[in-house]
């Protein structure tokens, strides 16, 4: 078998080739201008890996400045965030009752069918101005486990009928309760958080209610899209045909009074079914609203915090607490963004600090090395 090749025949695509392959010149073993296409890519700056390309040459005089430049910028900006953070007013109870002085230490085990209420005493010693949240926190809660994340469904939280009366797999085995779909299906809403917490002033003769406002505290998001009603007018004519959750009390269509606040776009409900990344977490129960200008939200004083306590967490070794914080600009408290910041900013200009000095000590001597006698 002969084969005579010219390379620049290829070059130009084949036109006026002499390649040969044995005497047989079929369509499938011609290689020239009437076989097929060459299998070279096309003459591109982009296949052919011409495309212009721009590298700094890293020099002392470009490399320093860089270092000072990121250090002078991140640690005013850490500095005005952890003061920021640090200006926050925060206050936390835990209200577990594992310890057997705690007043709800009583309703750690309780196994009556009336519910247990405690009532806990304290003070801030610092006013909180401005709009004040109520949040509840729970430790050693995995919300992230898989099979836990994925045990809902999300089309039946839609509102989708069909969802409603036939749930997903993924919701097994808190998906029927007999031959009854339950709705909410899944493993999330099983859990629900439902401990009732009540806020007072303790004047010297009488307990002062702090109203706690309910409403707003779910992402707008969460309220309008991906949680709905199913269409109907009644809500307990809706959801006839399902049964409640196995932890729960009630049925969904009794969450609330209110029919804005009732059923799946409950909002107590939406910030429990958006789940948690840490084992130990908080979540948004209720806002105070501010007073006024002259008057701060939550004055210094005696207050009293009375639960009714529902939750059990001895069975996995949780624990529970009751938060109250105000907000800035950079949200609730969280000193460690502040802390990053100082600390790269802290870190490059001290590199540039001992980078200046060697090449200040050795930079010299280079230089005067490469001049010749």
């Amino acid at each position: 078998m002969a084969i005579n090749y010219n390379a620049k025949d290829e070059v130009d695509g084949g036109h006026g080739s002499n390649l040969v392959v044995g005497s047989h010149t079929g369509p499938g073993n011609a290689i020239g201008g009437s076989g097929p296409k060459s299998r070279r890519p096309d003459n591109t700056a982009f296949k052919q890996q011409r495309l212009p390309a721009w590298q700094p040459i890293l020099t002392a005089g470009t490399v320093l400045p860089a270092f000072f430049i990121v250090g002078l910028i991140f640690i005013p900006i850490g500095i005005g965030v952890f003061v920021t953070s640090n200006n926050i007013r925060e206050f936390e109870i835990d209200y577990t009752g594992t310890d057997e002085k705690d007043p709800c230490n009583k309703c750690l085990f309780w196994n009556d069918t009336k519910p247990c209420i405690c009532e806990i005493n304290f003070t801030l010693e610092q006013p909180f101005e401005g709009y004040v949240f109520m949040y509840y926190g729970l430790s050693n809660f995995y919300q992230n486990h898989r099979r836990y994340v994925k045990s809902r469904d999300d089309s039946q939280l839609n509102g989708d009928t069909d969802s409603l009366k036939n749930p997903s797999k993924e919701c097994e085995p808190y998906r029927k309760d007999g031959d009854k779909p339950i709705a909410p299906c899944g493993a999330i809403a099983n859990s629900m958080f439902n401990d009732t917490l009540e806020l007072f002033q303790m004047n010297e003769s009488s307990l002062i209610r702090v109203p706690l406002h309910k409403k707003g505290i779910a992402w707008w998001t969460d309220k309008n899209v991906k949680f709905r009603n199913p269409p109907g007018g009644n809500l307990s004519e809706v959801f006839k045909g399902t049964t409640k959750p196995l932890n729960w009390p009630k049925p969904v269509y009794e969450l609330d009074e209110d029919p804005e606040n009732n059923g799946f776009i409950n909002e107590d409900f939406i910030v429990w079914m958006r789940t948690a990344a840490l084992p130990t977490f908080r979540k948004l129960y209720r806002l105070i609203e501010k007073k006024g200008v002259l008057h701060p939200t939550l004055p210094v004083g005696q207050y009293l915090l009375r639960i009714t306590y529902n939750y059990p967490v001895h069975t996995f070794d949780g624990r529970k607490r009751m938060i109250l914080s105000t907000i800035s600009w950079m949200g609730g408290k969280n000193p460690f963004l502040g802390i990053a910041y100082i600390t790269v900013g802290s870190i490059c200009f001290l590199l540039g600090v001992v980078l200046l000095v060697i090449h200040h000590k050795y930079g010299n001597r280079n230089n005067s090395a490469d001049i010749p006698n």
